[in-house]
């Protein structure tokens, strides 16, 4: 038996909701799924501040969410998650594959900003207590331009800040050199660019593309379910 981890991304709370539709289908074929909380965004009780939760306090509460099972597992990350789940699954046997959707596969050093051109996007809103989170005003057309209303509706509710210490914190360990990997590219998502997923993927095992946005696990749950399915 396999048991699959998800791995939500920036600026968002409850994790098992944002994996909702791919865990149902991956459950139906007796295939249990989880999905950990990230401190950084504000789901473990500490609120998010310039001072943390950090980079490293996401990594430490998903690693002990991995080590905590013996059973064979793969981690399904997404963007942000990507760099949490390169750090987090170093060394543990359990974990067979690692899948990276419009995510990130950082080398050891580099962080989340190591991806960007020096330039915030003009997607995300900075403030002043050291947190950031996504626009509500641009988060459908740059995120979720692909999911029905309703979808969208309960996106938006799950929208929060987040310590901006994720963002330039160096990573400390690259599990995909070690653990084989699929890179899933977007090809229309309008937040992650399919061009620079492409380039991510250069570091994957694998590489598939999908046409969906940003988050292929809400609109085309079926496809994801398939592509974990197929590693199970």
């Amino acid at each position: 038996m396999v048991r699959v981890v998800f791995v939500h991304g920036a600026c968002v709370r409850d994790g098992t909701w944002w994996w909702h539709r791919a865990a149902g289908e991956l459950e139906a074929r007796g295939v249990p799924s989880s999905a950990p909380p990230l401190p950084s965004c504000g789901e473990t009780g500490r609120a998010p501040s310039g001072k943390g939760p950090t980079l490293e306090d996401d990594v430490a509460a998903v690693r002990e969410w991995l080590a905590a099972d013996k059973q064979p597992t793969i981690v399904v990350s997404h963007s942000y998650g990507g760099v949490v789940a390169s750090a987090a699954a170093i060394g543990l046997p359990q974990v067979r594959h690692l899948v990276y959707i419009a995510s990130f596969l950082p080398e050891v050093g580099e962080s989340l900003a190591s991806f960007g051109d020096g330039t915030p996007a003009p997607y995300l809103d900075f403030g002043p207590d050291g947190t950031f989170s996504v626009r509500a005003e641009l988060a459908t057309q740059t995120f979720l331009q692909d999911c029905d209303q309703e979808t969208v509706e309960q996106a938006h509710a799950r929208l929060v800040r987040q310590s901006t210490a994720v963002i330039t914190a160096p990573v400390q360990a690259a599990a995909w050199k070690q653990i084989p990997s699929t890179y899933v590219v977007c090809a229309q998502d309008n937040g992650t660019p399919p061009a620079s997923q492409r380039a991510q993927a250069k570091r994957a095992t694998r590489v598939v593309e999908v046409a969906t946005g940003h988050h292929p696990f809400l609109a085309q749950p079926d496809v994801v379910a398939g592509l974990v399915l197929d590693l199970t």
